[in-house]
């Protein structure tokens, strides 16, 4: 089994602050929210509506992201991780880790025509630890190796007691059986989906139910790391240097333009992220492989956005591949949303 990136940049990062080292995953786990749509848009008809690729196209880009070695983490969902890790063994001689999502709230249940993510978030999860560990559901201590042994926990606070209660009790639930089977996670925290009541600076009101929920928290039932909307320098500053014990990283949100894409990877990281999860970023790009090279650029501090704009675009056109927008309109920044929308 190959030595994995991600641990050895959680030992270099929480040992010196100050190193380079960053955090890179490609999230995959679309279709457990998603749906039909999860694939994204085939490229040969992206302005015909109802046309995506298929599931086994969306697979074909984890094994052609995770061969090409630059992303730390591959996030999935159970099921592809059942094929891709358990039957056929992609990760076992890359340096990449697999994870699965393992709840799927219902503010990311985005079927067509649906209003679950208009409603207030509920816990929920489909997805098992044994299957994500073993493929089926009781693993011996010896198979629990075979599949994933990590795993992304979504939380979703409304400022609302009963509901952010309930959200809390199954997360506990989660990490009590997650440690007795050496079941690792990371935490993400999502916006509230429908804010009961407004609270006067969301980026504090996050930072506080972030560090309150892992206050009573200890040893290995702590998460590796967060994952949470970039809301600004001030409150990424407020997180990350609050505990050194703690490593802050981001999620990409939705697409925009390659330099939203980029700047955000760049600007986060300057203000204390340490990871970046990019999924709907990535997977809608017109060349993934070349998207998350020049995501590693940014990250590893070759390039700022801008160079890696103009980069980016010089790679397509060398590959013959049409750009999405003209340069000059992909050096621009547009308002995005970190929330899940249906496709």
């Amino acid at each position: 089994m190959a030595i994995k990136s991600l641990d050895q940049k959680l030992q270099r990062i929480l040992k010196d602050r100050s190193c380079n080292d960053f955090i890179l995953a490609d999230a995959k786990d679309a279709d457990m929210a998603h749906g039909i749509a999860a694939p994204g848009k085939d490229p040969e008809h992206r302005n015909q509506p109802g046309k995506y690729r298929t599931l086994d196209q969306y697979r074909e880009h984890i094994r052609e992201n995770v061969r090409q070695g630059l992303v730390d983490i591959m996030l999935m969902s159970a099921s592809t991780n059942a094929i891709l890790t358990i039957e056929q063994g992609l990760f076992e001689n890359s340096h990449v880790t697999p994870a699965v999502r393992g709840n799927d709230t219902t503010d990311i249940w985005l079927a067509a025509g649906g209003i679950y993510p208009r409603q207030p978030s509920r816990p929920f999860r489909s997805a098992t630890i044994d299957h994500a560990m073993c493929g089926r559901n009781s693993c011996s201590r010896y198979e629990r190796g075979k599949g994933a042994d990590l795993a992304l926990y979504s939380l979703t606070f409304n400022n609302d007691l009963e509901l952010d209660l309930a959200t809390l009790e199954k997360y506990y639930d989660f990490r009590y059986e997650a440690e007795s089977k050496g079941y690792r996670h990371f935490l993400e925290v999502f916006e509230p989906n429908t804010m009961q009541n407004p609270v006067p600076d969301l980026g504090r009101y996050l930072n506080d139910m972030i560090v309150r929920t892992l206050a009573g928290m200890v040893g290995a039932a702590r998460p590796l790391f967060l994952k949470i909307p970039y809301l600004g320098p001030a409150a990424m500053e407020q997180l990350a240097g609050y505990d050194s014990t703690l490593i802050v990283g981001i999620l990409g949100g939705s697409s925009g333009t390659t330099f939203d894409a980029f700047h955000q990877l760049w600007e986060a990281k300057k203000h204390g992220a340490r990871v970046a999860l990019y999924g709907r970023m990535i997977n809608n790009s017109e060349h993934q492989p070349t998207f998350i090279k020049h995501l590693r650029a940014v990250a590893d501090g070759q390039l700022d956005a801008q160079e890696a704009v103009r980069s980016y675009h010089g790679e397509l056109a060398k590959l013959k591949i049409q750009p999405y927008r003209n340069l000059s309109d992909d050096m621009q920044r547009t308002v995005r949303s970190s929330h899940y929308k249906a496709g």
